[in-house]
């Protein structure tokens, strides 16, 4: 079988690294991006693979990555939108935007979207990391930024309900046209993640209950499961899973005029 080429954001640790890895192994063309030019480096060496360093918290750093991705390869088989984090305090980016919401969903919609043509000529499969926590989350279209009732968990919570939205309009979008999507909660994985948030959930990924939770490698099974099968046979395109199973999401996650206003003010937030 030829090999297919499979783009891994937040590819520089816990579930993003563990997925290139057992994509490698099974003889992928893996492209890992990363925050961190060092540690992205790092497992690229390891794997031996392609790799780009690339701060979601910076529009212009994303459009150069998608410039240089739609450069270097002719099919883009497998996009997965796995970067992402929580914040210690509420701040804006470079580009004016609530720092969780554009890390979490602007880059990834504006990266998808700079993509969406060979996307569509590959008749690619677009993963997007989501979380439980879009339960937390509590979507006000007229302030995706949250300039009011803020909080570093419904902010997260807002960015991973928007990762479902996005997955079920980018459905709606362009299925027929050969795109399949999904949006998963990998579990909760002994990483990294929030240790420097002001978040409750930074207790739980440190000291004594750090070591009842996944592995990344446990936590990347469902990544690795939803761009290794074939979406229409083992998987339903637009929906939300947890351990290789459809999960049910934030009730907002079903609204179709809200996935709808979401993509066009996403649309509108990234237009330089």
């Amino acid at each position: 079988m030829t090999a297919r080429t499979i783009v891994i954001t937040g590819a520089s640790d816990g579930i993003g690294a563990a997925a290139a890895r057992a994509l490698k192994a099974r003889g992928d063309t893996v492209v890992i991006v990363g925050r961190s030019p060092e540690k992205t480096q790092a497992i690229a060496a390891e794997l031996d693979v392609d790799c780009y360093a690339a701060d979601f918290a910076d529009l212009g750093q994303v459009r150069s990555l998608a410039a240089e991705l739609l450069a270097r390869y002719p099919r883009i088989d497998v996009l997965a939108n796995n970067a992402g984090g929580i914040m210690a305090r509420r701040e804006l980016t470079v580009d004016g935007h609530e720092k969780t919401f554009q890390v979490n969903h602007l880059a990834p919609f504006l990266l998808t979207t700079l993509l969406m043509q060979r996307l569509v000529d590959s008749s690619a499969s677009v993963i997007n990391t989501s979380s439980r926590a879009n339960r937390y989350g509590r979507i006000d279209i007229d302030d995706l930024d949250l300039a009011n009732g803020y909080s570093a968990n419904r902010a997260y919570g807002n960015g991973k309900l928007a990762n479902i939205l996005f997955t079920r309009e980018l459905h709606r979008r362009y299925h027929e046209a050969g795109i399949s999507t999904a949006a998963f909660h990998p579990g909760v994985v002994a990483t990294s993640f929030a240790a420097n948030s002001t978040s409750f959930m930074r207790l739980g990924y440190t000291g004594f209950f750090s070591r009842f939770m996944l592995s990344p490698e446990q936590g990347a099974d469902t990544l690795v499961w939803l761009a290794t099968t074939t979406p229409g046979t083992d998987w339903v395109s637009g929906e939300y899973y947890e351990k290789r199973a459809i999960q049910k999401a934030n009730k907002q996650a079903y609204d179709d005029e809200l996935a709808r206003a979401l993509w066009e003010r996403s649309e509108a937030a990234v237009t330089r």
